[in-house]
């Protein structure tokens, strides 16, 4: 699903194309195994992302990765991990079809976002990714850039998301 960009001066938001998108469980001791079948090394410290080749992954907690890769790549992924899983026990979930990512970027991104998240977001570096909130919907929040974020938001949460994007981008417009 791919929405039109809106946007004023200072902020954009569009509803990005779909990527194979797989929540990886692993043991941080088989984290060499999973770098091998992702095609990168994956990230030891929670929050801290890996992009390399089309290929990003976050550590979302001591033994959670959120992985992305190009669409057409998924089947290929899925099997190496299989081939991974007899040296190194793990649990990868597809979860393409589960969620959305919006991309909001401009200069006031930061501020744009605070109308519903309740992190200091001045204190998330770019390359980092956390799981929040975005007023009651649990998110995966990414920081791409000192202007730019990403929102992985689930399908089910996504007219609600979409809907306090647009308000709050119609507020910014008139300068609220």
């Amino acid at each position: 699903m791919n929405a039109p960009v809106k946007s004023f001066a200072n902020v954009s938001i569009a509803v990005l194309p779909p990527v194979a998108r797989l929540n990886l469980r692993i043991a941080p001791a088989n984290l060499a195994a999973a770098s091998a079948a992702f095609g990168l090394p994956l990230p030891t410290k929670i929050g801290q992302g890996v992009v390399k080749n089309g290929h990003a992954a976050w550590c979302l907690g001591p033994d959670e990765w959120l992985l992305h890769a190009p669409e057409a790549e998924q089947a290929a992924i899925v099997a190496d991990f299989a081939k991974a899983r007899t040296k190194a026990p793990h649990s990868l979930t597809v979860i393409s079809d589960r969620e959305f990512t919006i991309a909001i970027t401009g200069p006031r991104a930061q501020e744009f976002l605070t109308v519903a998240c309740p992190l200091d977001l001045s204190r998330m570096a770019p390359g980092t990714a956390k799981r929040t909130l975005f007023d009651s919907a649990q998110v995966v929040l990414i920081r791409d850039a000192d202007d730019a974020f990403r929102i992985e938001v689930w399908r089910s949460f996504f007219p609600h998301v979409s809907e306090l994007l647009d308000i709050a981008l119609r507020e910014f417009a008139c300068g609220l």
